[in-house]
């Protein structure tokens, strides 16, 4: 029989025990005797946070640029509620993470003590599964459980609520040695028929796409994508979550599709007659109005989560299973039916994706008045930074923008809030991404919006020498719904100007928080201000680029409307329906 500890011993050698190596949290009351043994540990570092919202997203940062589960911590009430939006976030955008919070002790569950909150009630939408542990015999349990949920299948957030009276009561450690969790078996091998149907579909399909999802970045499958790309000669388009999946530079890449998609992309599922679906889920933003979607495809959907098939968009047919695992077996089957002498010819596909790759090709505008392009920003960045970079983005026309004008050519090095849109996620994910990876450069690109909700986490960055890099795209407004407002009210511009030229002084902001901070308003002075920041390794850098106002994000699909209403620079794109 092994010695008795507390609770919160226990606590921290289970997760030692699941080689947690980072928490992101703060201490408060009911979370409090956690802290006290966390201090000596010396396989886990914590890092605190200003925050606990920044803990989630540095949780989450961690885990996307490493593909290891994240990890936060909080106290009860607001300190766990605070953990609701990254959660949300999580969630949404399957990125393995728990969440570990302190509740108030057993007997005063359900009396509104002081900082008491049914968080796992409030997360129980938002979670792929929640416990609530109030015996400390059952700590070990269920952070194992816990991790191993977040990290298998369909990869999501899992959060542990202990009591603190579980935590201050003895018990014994005892890491369990096999994991029993009835009716939670996720298919990861596809099935054979399915997979032998999928093949002869697509080497009979004369337009066909691969239209590939954050999916196969989770699952790691990068590199079995390329093989089947490869192997047949099918274009491929990558959403916003799987930026990186598939190089920028590869000749079967035609770009990212959806609202903010290029033409291209959102030409060529319109037109197709097959979407091969990997690890996507048919998001409205790609989608548009979902009843012209692609109205002359067939659907081959393979996803490890069965909740995703069939959920928007019909699937001929459906393969549940990872696509780590589906993508190989595609392979095998396509190069069968290609020995038997099926050899699929697509030139006639290309050549109709080619005329609107070249007739709309990405690109922008420079101001007028001569003043900084955000989109050149962006762009330049990307190139002077290298695809070996890590860039993480807020929401808003910045995050659009370092999607479409950055190459990204690797999987894990484009990091953003994509099904919840958070605003300030970029510079806690960037401060968990370059813990998680410190070898690398980590860019925040964020807007001046963004920004302001979570700068603070720059302290804890400087505190802990976390050298990130932040590049501002400061055009003084809420700029997505300043765009909206040009185009659907009239230019109203109802509460969207922050004033952000004159308040605060980010220079100076930067500076309080023990970082670099330099600012650039001139095209010319892009390229020695992004060099400059490189050079810069011993602290954070902050770059409050002040650009043009009324820069807009181009191509773009109204929310609510047909892909083939898509507008490019307020002109139209030609009909899908014709071969122009």
């Amino acid at each position: 029989m092994s010695e008795q500890i507390t609770g919160a011993q226990s606590l921290v050698k289970a997760l030692e025990a699941a080689d947690v190596d980072v928490v992101f949290g703060i201490p408060g009351g009911a979370i409090l005797p956690a802290y006290d043994p966390l201090m000596d540990s010396t396989k886990v570092r914590h890092i605190l946070v200003r925050h606990e919202q920044a803990a989630g997203h540095a949780a989450e940062g961690y885990a996307s640029a490493t593909g290891r589960v994240g990890v936060c911590m909080a106290t009860s009430g607001p300190g766990a509620t605070n953990l609701v939006t990254p959660i949300a976030d999580a969630h949404m955008d399957s990125v393995p993470m728990v969440a570990i919070t302190g509740q108030v002790p057993s007997a005063a569950i359900g009396t509104d003590a002081f900082q008491e909150a049914d968080i796992r009630g409030i997360t129980m939408p938002i979670t792929k599964h929640n416990y609530l542990v109030t015996n400390p015999d059952e700590i070990p349990r269920a952070i194992a459980e816990a991790f191993h949920l977040a990290s298998s299948g369909r990869p999501g957030p899992v959060l542990v609520d202990i009591s603190k009276d579980a935590l201050q009561a003895m018990t014994h450690f005892a890491w369990p040695e096999s994991l029993d969790l009835p009716g939670y078996h996720p298919v990861t091998r596809p099935h054979s028929k399915q997979i032998r149907e999928a093949a002869r579909m697509i080497l009979s399909a004369r337009q066909p796409v691969l239209y590939v999802g954050g999916g196969v970045i989770r699952a790691g499958a990068s590199g079995s994508l390329r093989r089947l790309a490869e192997l047949t000669g099918i274009p491929v388009v990558t959403t916003l979550m799987a930026r990186g999946a598939f190089p920028d530079s590869h000749v079967l890449h035609l770009g990212m599709p959806g609202m903010h998609g290029t033409v291209a992309a959102v030409g060529a599922l319109q037109k197709s007659d097959l979407l091969i679906t990997l690890g996507a889920r048919f998001d409205d933003r790609v989608t548009g109005k979902l009843s012209t979607f692609a109205p002359n495809a067939a659907v081959i959907h393979a996803d490890i989560d069965p909740a995703e098939i069939g959920k928007n968009r019909v699937a001929d047919i459906p393969i549940v299973g990872d696509v780590a695992e589906v993508i190989p077996e595609l392979i095998t089957a396509i190069e069968a039916e290609m020995g038997s002498g099926t050899t699929p010819d697509y030139a006639a596909w290309w050549a109709q994706l080619n005329r609107l790759r070249d007739t709309y090709p990405l690109g922008y505008d420079l101001p007028a008045d001569g003043s900084l392009s955000p989109q050149y920003v962006i762009q330049r960045l990307g190139q002077i930074s290298g695809p070996e970079s890590i860039f993480t983005a807020g929401v808003g026309q910045h995050q659009m923008w370092a999607a479409q004008y950055i190459t990204y050519e690797h999987p894990a090095t484009w990091l953003n809030s994509g099904g919840l849109g958070t605003m300030g996620y970029a510079v806690p994910a960037a401060m968990g991404a370059k813990v998680g990876r410190p070898e690398a450069t980590v860019w925040a690109v964020d807007g001046d919006g963004c920004f302001q909700m979570t700068n603070q986490e720059l302290a804890t960055c400087t505190i802990n020498e976390i050298p990130i890099k932040v590049a501002l795209i400061n055009n003084e407004s809420l700029g997505m719904v300043r765009q909206w407002q040009t185009l659907f009210y009239n230019e109203r511009y109802s509460n969207t100007d922050l004033h952000s030229h004159r308040f605060p002084d980010f220079v100076k902001l930067a500076e309080a928080y023990g970082c670099y901070g330099l600012q650039c308003e001139k095209a010319e002075d892009v390229d020695s201000v992004i060099e400059r920041a490189l050079s810069l390794n011993d602290a954070p850098v902050v770059i409050d680029f002040r650009v043009h106002k009324d820069a807009m994000v181009w191509p773009m699909v109204a929310a609510g409307t047909s892909n083939d209403d898509i507008m490019v620079a307020r002109a139209m794109a030609p009909e899908w329906g014709s071969d122009d």
